[in-house]
């Protein structure tokens, strides 16, 4: 059975003439001289490289789908009749809404979160750049940390570097964490990512030194990509200045012919992309007592769908470094652009990954060293996603990182804001089936102007939209964690599921559904 059929997506919007396909290939099976489309080979044969990524970029966000033959769906939710964790087993004490979904990361400095969710690395993408303040205001608003993700200094077209090529003035990084602040309430915290061209620049010393930022987060990899991050460009000018600042460019926007194909119409975009990092001990303990040098109250990391070896590298080297939390990406991920084959096809698959990670962790503990504090990413939308993450991975997992999953609300708040001024043809049915007005469309619109009064009505929408949706997350995971008995987050353990697949089992460690329980069970029966 094929996995994954290449060669035709809706990402890419391409699809097959054939009704019958090749399954390896993705080809048609009858490939006809004349057709007239609409595969991936027939547009790569006229656009080249553009049929790399989804499209249209700076519009969607992209997530890969690929079935592979073990994910989280093969884990089930145990429920219990008996006992309470952290509560009175009394049926007046213990109800759902008093459940506490409050988590806590960190060595010795801890960020609390009201939800143990987070958003993903939103950086120098278009689309994270024209819905920041949406997700920021959303992020803060719901008691949750906020991931600023790397070159958002670096493609600033107002940025300013001094003689040694650091960052003096961002406009754009000062928005961005302006934004997150105007909210923030004490639980979560922004943390800004660094890469190659980050770390070159200085970014670190600006935001410590200039905005006051506590947290940086160091960024090995992620779940979408194996290689730096990258963005389009529509200006020749800008691939030019972008060049000029040390990233690396394509097509060279130096090279005549690019320039001529791209003045003639041709060559539509430029990408600019982020160096590979390379990572050793030393240098990265080094950068580390680099950072706490400059101010950094807390340092995170971020690491990819790499093999064991590399994840192994990850966990032992926070653990030596004292690193408040070390974030797991596990593939296909999500993302704003990435290479749509590579999503598709490269990295260690979520549940795969964490599986390793829990091993990893438990065999360092049982060494008598300190575990660093883990969150799991790689495509988590649900509350039982959250529960089922936070069981595989306890009692090292406090967090589950989220990324489309929290930007979706903030675009769908944003495009409802346009929607009721009447903006391309109004209120859709889908959305006024709730209402014609802001209060009687969002639920808690109500419920936040308790809290911000007269602010409620200048507030991003999409800040509402994303508020709600975490909510919802919230309040289903309170029900699901009642039904496990566990009334906080650190009580819920890997003995609250099970596996529906002898696969699966073998993979994460995690009981078979007829081995689950079942010492206790013959221990009832034949007392």
């Amino acid at each position: 059975m094929n996995l994954q059929r290449p060669n035709a997506n809706d990402a890419l919007q391409t699809k097959n003439r054939s009704r019958n396909v090749a399954p390896q290939s993705g080809i048609c099976s009858r490939c006809i001289d004349g057709c007239k489309g609409n595969c991936d080979l027939f547009h790569a044969t006229f656009r080249g490289r553009e049929l790399l990524y989804p499209e249209p970029f700076g519009s969607i966000t992209a997530g890969a789908d690929k079935d592979y033959p073990v994910d989280y769906s093969h884990l089930n939710i145990m429920g219990y009749a008996f006992g309470a964790k952290g509560m009175d087993p009394d049926p007046d004490k213990a109800t759902f809404p008093a459940v506490n979904t409050e988590t806590q990361y960190g060595v010795t400095d801890k960020v609390k979160m009201k939800v143990p969710i987070f958003t993903g690395a939103l950086g120098s993408t278009e689309i994270a750049q024209k819905n920041w303040e949406h997700f920021a205001i959303g992020a803060a608003i719901s008691g949750i940390t906020l991931v600023c993700g790397e070159n958002v200094c670096g493609i600033d077209p107002q940025l300013e570097l001094n003689k040694h090529g650091k960052v003096t003035q961002s406009p754009e990084m000062d928005r961005r964490i302006r934004e997150y602040r105007r909210f923030h309430d004490g639980y979560g915290d922004i943390l800004v990512q660094l890469n190659v061209e980050d770390t070159r620049n200085g970014v670190a010393e600006y935001v410590i030194e200039k905005l006051g930022v506590e947290t940086i987060e160091l960024k090995w990899g992620q779940g979408a990509k194996c290689i730096g991050g990258e963005i389009k460009v529509n200006s020749l000018k800008r691939a030019l200045e972008l060049k000029k600042r040390g990233y690396i460019v394509t097509p060279d926007p130096e090279v005549p012919a690019y320039q001529a194909a791209f003045k003639a119409g041709p060559l539509k975009q430029f990408e600019r992309h982020s160096r590979l990092g390379f990572i050793d001990q030393d240098g990265f303990m080094k950068e580390v007592d680099r950072l706490r040098a400059l101010g950094a109250k807390r340092i995170t990391l971020k690491t990819g769908a790499y093999p064991m070896r590399e994840l192994a590298m990850a966990i032992r080297w926070s653990s030596d470094a004292k690193i408040d939390l070390l974030t797991i990406d596990g593939a296909p991920g999500g993302t704003g652009m990435s290479p749509w084959r590579m999503m598709s096809e490269w990295g260690i698959p979520s549940i795969y990954l964490h599986a390793m990670a829990h091993e990893l962790c438990d065999r360092l503990e049982k060494r008598g060293l300190p575990v660093p504090d883990i969150a799991f990413a790689g495509g988590f939308s649900s509350e039982d996603h959250v529960f089922k993450a936070l069981a595989l991975g306890a009692p090292y997992c406090k967090a589950v990182c989220m990324g489309r999953a929290l930007m979706i609300p903030g675009m769908v708040g944003k495009n409802a804001e346009r929607w009721l001024r009447n903006e391309d043809g109004g209120l859709p049915s889908t959305v006024s089936r709730y209402g014609t007005t802001r209060d009687e469309i969002f639920m808690n619109y109500e419920v936040l102007r308790e809290t911000y009064g007269k602010e409620i009505d200048t507030m991003p929408l999409g800040a509402v939209g994303i508020y709600s949706a975490v909510d919802k997350i919230k309040v289903g995971l309170q029900q699901i964690m009642a039904g496990t008995r566990n009334w906080a987050v650190p009580h819920i353990s890997r003995k609250d599921i099970f596996a529906l697949t002898e696969e699966c089992a073998k993979i994460t460690r995690i009981p078979y559904v007829m081995d689950a329980y079942r010492e206790e069970a013959l221990q009832i029966i034949d007392a």
